[in-house]
């Protein structure tokens, strides 16, 4: 869970507990009229600011809704929403990110069949894209990552592929990272594991 509620727990505490001394105040045992009505209200603001306080992570990203549409990007950090009228559909882990993908039985140029691995390292550099522009950022990416790695196998040749691993990861990296740029992804790197025929 990206929200810190020990944060929002000590804040519902607090206010809280000064409204039960200002409700003391009014009378020592709270039968007063005036010194429950301050306790409803504070108990109220208090729940309020406690629904209302979200906390992010160093590496999280919160995106904001107001009534569905986009409001703001929070975090890291405490944070405040307007409960009911802003919710918070997506946490955007903005650290580097790695992604096994493969493809097997994939005919290379010279029609051999071949299993491939590859390691995808990637970062989320834009994370109202990320959230908006694309549905699950996640399998997209990896199944952006497994047609260009198809699509790179059925161009080479199998001796190229045995040799020149470096070149087909950066030919991959340059392919990924075109396709994953509008969703505001940066491909870091790709490394081919494992050529198995």
């Amino acid at each position: 869970m990206k929200n810190n509620s020990s944060v929002a727990t000590l804040l519902f505490i607090v206010v809280a507990g000064i409204g039960l001394a200002l409700a003391f105040m009014f009378s020592s045992n709270l039968t007063s009229g005036a010194s429950q009505l301050v306790l409803v209200i504070f108990i109220f603001f208090a729940v309020f600011i406690a629904w209302s306080t979200k906390v992010a992570s160093q590496w999280n990203r919160a995106i904001v809704l107001r009534l569905g549409k986009f409001h703001s990007l929070r975090g890291p950090g405490i944070f405040f929403i307007v409960p009911i009228i802003d919710s918070i559909p997506y946490w955007i882990d903005i650290r580097v990110i790695s992604t096994s993908f493969k493809a097997e039985k994939t005919l290379t140029k010279d029609t051999v069949p071949v299993d491939v691995d590859a390691v995808l390292f990637w970062k989320v550099i834009d994370p109202k894209k990320a959230a908006l522009d694309v549905a699950d950022y996640y399998s997209a990416i990896n199944w952006a990552s497994q047609t260009a790695l198809r699509d790179v196998i059925g161009k080479t040749e199998l001796a190229d592929m045995l040799e020149g691993r470096d070149k087909i990861s950066s030919i991959l990296q340059r392919i990924i990272d075109e396709r994953t740029e509008p969703w505001g992804i940066n491909v870091i790197s790709v490394e081919v594991k494992d050529v198995l025929i």
